[in-house]
């Protein structure tokens, strides 16, 4: 009598390993620049902060003392902190307005490794932004000294200039990362990230009771102003500023975190 063995096929692991968390970054990290938005907005940093420089050159030539390291990465400041938000709008919105979603969260049913791997990615390329201020800044007050010589390219700098500037981009991304989060629309979470910021500094000018009572507290322009200066902010600066990032990014990014695990994938 004859008897059949048959092969026996491998164990399947139920519970297969889970891709890193780097792995998550590095593929986020490649979205963030790999779209025809995402690189022109990135090389647009490069090119608007050369023009700023060439400005800053040609209209300050009768004001040689501003022609310093600090104002330079001040005024660096100015256009990435606009445009660094936007890209980290675009890289939470892109899952939904090109419909990724259905493949990211396919490949990745853990929804909360994506945020955070989309979170990390926008504090780097916050830190980046900082490097770039800093780098363009010293470029140019290079460029200062070498043309008309002292007063500029003085290259008196403080700490609290670049702690103060790293907390103002942290805290506008994290703004845009969560109305990108709690809207999942990119034309509607840049028109909320550039109009209720306008609307609150509007409503401060128009009603004067707001301006002296409220604004100071809850509007995140009011309260980033001491942040924009080389000097350390006071501990009540502080204070006004927690309560306005509270306002501003913690309830948004809260509710948009929640909005992203519980949206149907369509």
């Amino acid at each position: 009598m004859t008897t059949l063995h048959r092969p026996q096929s491998p164990a399947v692991e139920r519970d297969a390993a889970p891709i890193p968390l780097s792995r998550l970054t590095r593929v986020e990290l490649r979205k963030l620049v790999d779209t025809r938005a995402g690189f022109w907005l990135a090389a647009s940093v490069g090119v608007i902060s050369a023009i700023v420089v060439i400005a800053m050159l040609i209209a300050d030539r009768e004001s040689l003392g501003h022609l310093n390291f600090i104002e330079f990465f001040a005024m660096m400041n100015i256009p990435i902190s606009t445009l660094l938000p936007v890209m980290a709008i675009l890289l939470v919105t892109s899952e939904w307005s090109q419909r990724n979603a259905l493949t990211t969260f396919t490949m990745e049913p853990r929804r909360e490794r994506i945020l955070l791997a989309k979170l990390g990615v926008a504090l780097i390329a916050g830190i980046a932004a900082v490097v770039v201020s800093l780098t363009f800044g010293a470029v140019a007050n290079v460029v200062a000294g070498l043309i008309y010589g002292d007063p500029a390219g003085s290259w008196e700098f403080t700490a609290a200039a670049l702690i103060n500037s790293f907390t103002l981009q942290m805290l506008w991304l994290l703004v845009g990362f969560g109305f990108a989060a709690l809207i999942l629309n990119t034309p509607g979470a840049i028109v909320a990230y550039f109009a209720l910021p306008t609307a609150m500094s509007l409503l401060s000018e128009l009603v004067p009771w707001f301006k002296t009572n409220l604004a100071g507290w809850v509007d995140l322009t009011t309260t980033g102003v001491p942040f924009q200066s080389g000097d350390w902010a006071a501990g009540g600066e502080w204070s006004r500023l927690t309560v306005s990032a509270v306002i501003w990014v913690a309830i948004p990014l809260t509710l948009g975190v929640i909005r992203v695990l519980h949206t149907e994938v369509k």
